[in-house]
């Protein structure tokens, strides 16, 4: 009977049976119209990447009816605005590239849809939509109608648990039983013991084995063939297709031997190196679930909130919030929880999470999410949720706030990996060819052996473990990556720029005065009030500098960056900022900080400030000097100058008086020349700079501003330590090439002892997943090292 195969699934369907459209086969009408859709919509390409990528959509009539209930699609969501809402759905079938390909242009099949991001090693798809447009269960029948049903469960939403995946520890535990078991049965074959009871059931003894084999060949070991089959499919040679092959000879092998009674055959061997490659690979996901567990809970965010109890305001770590505090939010702070507005009003800029930049209207009573920022007058709001550090990891890690950077590491595993598989088999056929005229027993041995030890899985395990481990400590270092790629970035800077005014100065210390007409009790208390809304350095320090004060409520508040604040309070109008913003006529201003003060259209005064130097600066700056060009550009006039070329290196260049877009220009001109910028601000004014540096890091003191677009956070506390993490990123790189060295000579090493035939491939099975061992033993040491001995 004459079989096709479904030009979209895969699957054999008899000629009979078949569809024809468009000159192609389809098994049933799903399929059909699955190819219908995307070629209609232009997607004809989803067939480009991976042969028969597609799986055959199910019948799903009223199945997903539920979703039309507002408050159950309402706890799927992570987050839900008039215009914006976000969903996480996990589907099972992804497992191409195709797969990836269609599921991140799901806008082209559908209007409403604004972006969609695949997560595969989660298997999960984030769709931002437009909720007025495309509701939650039309995107979920329109994934279903492709071949793509999410798996819902409203139960594991709920409790926040999903699905574990045990199968590899089942296929572990079965090849473990069935090594076992054979080792021990074989053991009268291995001493080659003579009795007479031994010889007369050996017939016996060897079909049982047999048996005790065919669970640990068909089932701990189908995940190579799985593998290697998907990958021939494709059209690519992955490592899985030379393991598959050397547990199937093995196999057939000993099969052929025990049936023509040449000999027990080499099951135990077989079984053997089924089980040692599923202990290194439980070893392999057992380290990236470490390593993922410690990216996302343990290197939190070093934002502090303040927490109102009662008339007092404090600072809190954002993982001491709980359920039921009253949090206060400063103008541009970040919303760290979900939570229920208390204040009449707020205006939530949630760009951040949406991309969308009109900030959003709250009246009291509304719920406000995490990852908002508050853009205007102080709120205060009531926590629904403790905070949620993996959400706050996905959103700084969202491809938006992303930088183009050349990982040379990830382009020499990707050649590597490329030819690696081919070069193994041709080197295994020609060992087989070279063995098989003089010893065939060898000849196996060798071929099998050749295709088991060399790994590249050490070669490509080197970048991700010396990154991950150096996440890791500088994490407990409070120096927070974005991600692993930020290390390299470090490690390629030449060019370091600070800003001055809440980077190399500090809030605390500061010695403020006023000048001017003596400012009212009442106007000192609408003062406190003003610039309680505020997160710039110098109006947290003199904020902090006035008495306590009651709280007042501000009407109108706007703060511009690079100038100051502007506010109303009972008719009367503030501004609080710098000279020009305010009006000053005087002069002496041009030596001094200070924040000036304007009521009514009429300059009152100022407040100077001698600011205070963070501790070990100038050693900091010594330092540097060494290797990097460095810079400093202050939004403030040059009244600094002077005290900062006493203590700073000669050479360190000076630019003052700089609005935010100036320093923006002036980091994308010192690119233009072909540098590698390194940006380090407070987050606040620096934005626009931090985003264009090669690599921005934000300095965090005791306030909740947190901008997207900077690539790193250091707690104000270790900001003598920047020399010392940079030569940590260096070293990262030594320890990636040193890694990469050692990978290529356990290759070399073990493939000469596999050729010339004193390899056994059960020696082989062991020695692989020990490279790995070894691989991750040594990038964890050295990085190690270079933590602790780089101090000095």
């Amino acid at each position: 009977m004459d079989t096709n195969q479904c030009f979209h699934c895969g699957l054999d369907v008899v000629e009979s049976d078949t569809i024809h459209l468009d000159g192609k086969t389809f098994c049933c009408a799903g399929c059909k119209t699955v190819y219908e859709i995307f070629s209609s919509n232009g997607m004809d390409c989803y067939y480009d990447f991976q042969q028969s990528p597609g799986a055959t959509p199910q019948e799903i009539k009223g199945k997903y009816d539920f979703l039309d209930n507002p408050e159950i699609a309402e706890k799927l969501l992570e987050f839900n605005e008039s215009e914006t809402a976000i969903v996480s759905l996990y589907i099972p079938h992804i497992h191409c590239s195709s797969c990836i390909w269609v599921l991140e242009n799901l806008q082209r099949l559908q209007g409403g849809i604004t972006q969609s991001q695949v997560n595969f090693p989660q298997k999960k798809v984030r769709i931002t939509y437009k909720p007025h447009l495309v509701s939650l269960k039309e995107m979920v029948l329109l994934l279903s109608s492709i071949g793509y049903e999410p798996y819902i469960s409203l139960e594991q939403y709920e409790s926040g648990k999903h699905k574990v995946d045990r199968s590899l520890t089942y296929k572990l535990g079965v090849a473990f039983f069935c090594f076992g078991n054979i080792m021990l049965l074989s053991f009268p074959e291995y001493f080659e013991v003579s009795e007479f009871w031994l010889d007369q059931y050996k017939g016996f003894f060897r079909w049982l084995i047999f048996a005790l084999a065919l669970p640990s060949f068909l089932y701990s070991a189908s995940g190579y063939y799985q593998a290697a089959y998907k990958s021939m499919r494709a059209g690519l040679l992955n490592i899985e297709i030379p393991i598959a092959l050397g547990i199937i000879v093995m196999f057939v092998r000993s099969t052929f031997d025990m049936l023509m009674n040449y000999g027990p055959g080499f099951f135990d061997s077989m079984t053997g190196l089924v089980f040692f490659m599923l202990l290194g690979k439980t070893f392999q996901t057992k380290t990236y679930s470490f390593l993922s567990f410690e990216r996302d809970f343990k290197s939190y965010f070093p934002i502090a909130v303040s927490r109102i109890r009662g008339n007092l305001e404090e600072n809190v770590a954002v993982y001491d919030i709980v359920k039921g505090d009253r949090l206060l939010i400063r103008n541009q702070e970040l919303i760290p929880v979900d939570g229920i507005l208390i204040s009449a009003t707020a205006e939530i800029d949630y760009s951040f999470v949406s991309g969308e930049a009109n900030p959003v209207f709250k009246q009291s009573g509304d719920k406000v999410y995490a990852g908002g920022k508050q853009v205007g007058q102080v709120i205060e709001m009531e926590v629904l949720h403790s905070v949620s550090q993996s959400y706050l990891t996905q959103l700084w890690s969202n491809d938006v706030f992303q930088k183009k950077v050349n990982q040379k590491h990830k382009s020499i595993t990707d050649t590597v990996s490329r030819y690696f598989t081919p070069a193994l088999l041709l080197i295994s056929v020609i060992g087989f060819g070279i063995w098989i005229p003089s010893d065939t027993n060898t000849a196996f041995n060798v071929f099998t052996a050749v295709l088991i030890v060399a790994c590249p899985c050490a070669l490509a395990l080197t970048a991700p473990f010396t990154l991950g481990n150096m996440l890791r400590i500088l994490g407990n270092q409070k120096f927070y990556l974005k991600n692993a790629t930020v290390i390299e970035q470090l490690a390629q800077a030449d060019t370091i720029v600070f800003d001055k005014t809440g980077t190399i100065t500090t809030n605390a210390g500061a010695a403020i005065t006023y000048q001017g007409e003596a400012l009212s009790e009442e106007q000192t208390l609408v003062l406190k009030n003003v610039l309680r809304a505020s997160n710039h350095p110098l109006s947290r320090m003199l904020y902090n500098h006035l008495p306590s004060a009651a709280r007042m409520s501000v009407a109108l508040f706007e703060e511009i960056p690079g100038k100051g604040i502007v506010a109303s309070v009972q008719g009367i109008n503030y501004k609080v900022g710098s000279a020009s913003f305010t009006g000053s006529a005087a002069t002496s201003e041009m030596h001094q900080t200070a924040v000036h003060i304007q009521i009514n259209d009429t300059y009152i005064g100022k407040f100077v400030f001698n600011n205070q130097y963070r501790h070990g600066l100038s050693e900091l700056f010594e330092k540097l000097s060494q290797k990097y060009t460095l810079k400093v550009l202050s939004g403030d006039n040059e009244g600094e100058r002077e005290v900062l070329q006493k203590i700073l290196p000669v050479g360190t260049e000076l630019v003052f008086n700089q609005t935010p877009e100036q320093k923006l220009e002036f980091v994308k001109n010192l690119q233009h020349q072909g540098a590698k910028v390194m940006m380090v601000g407070d987050g606040l004014n620096d934005a626009g700079a931090l985003a264009q540096s090669d690599v921005g890091i934000a300095i965090a003191e005791n306030v909740n501003v947190f901008s997207p677009a900077c690539d790193a956070i250091l707690d104000a506390s270790q900001f003598e330590k920047l020399w010392y993490f940079l030569k940590l990123s260096h070293g990262s790189m030594r320890t990636i090439v040193m890694s990469f060295g050692l990978s290529l000579l356990y290759n070399a090493v073990g493939l000469s002892f596999a050729l010339t035939g004193h390899l056994q491939p059960l020696v082989a099975a062991i020695i692989m997943p020990l490279s790995t061992i070894t691989i991750v033993s040594f990038v964890t040491m050295m990085t190690n090292f270079y933590a602790r001995f780089m101090r000095k």
